[in-house]
């Protein structure tokens, strides 16, 4: 698939974020060319930690319990957030969004 803010769908986002222990935060990533049967995947990087994959999107939202937290699809699909509903310190991390056939 596409490599993180590269290739056809040319994936942007926020250079960083931040936010308190406990208030939520929304990520959000910007993919305005992305084909029609292409989906939306959401990665993240713990400190010292290769990227590990957290949830995949198409045009729906979904929750995303492992984080606790939800991913949010434009009806467009022109950009999508990852909502992060609880952060802990635990959830510092690189995330990273990508698009992908």
């Amino acid at each position: 698939f596409s490599a993180v803010a590269v290739g056809r769908a040319q994936v942007q986002q926020e250079p960083s974020a931040e936010t308190t222990e406990g208030t939520g935060i929304s990520i959000n990533c910007s993919h305005p060319n992305i084909q029609t049967n292409e989906v939306i995947l959401w990665y993240r990087q713990l400190p010292g930690r290769g990227p590990a994959f957290i949830v995949l999107g198409h045009k729906e939202s979904k929750e995303v319990p492992e984080l606790p937290g939800r991913l949010s699809v434009l009806p467009d699909r022109r950009s999508s957030a990852l909502w992060l509903a609880r952060p802990r310190r635990g959830d510092a991390a690189v995330y990273y969004c990508a698009v992908g056939d």
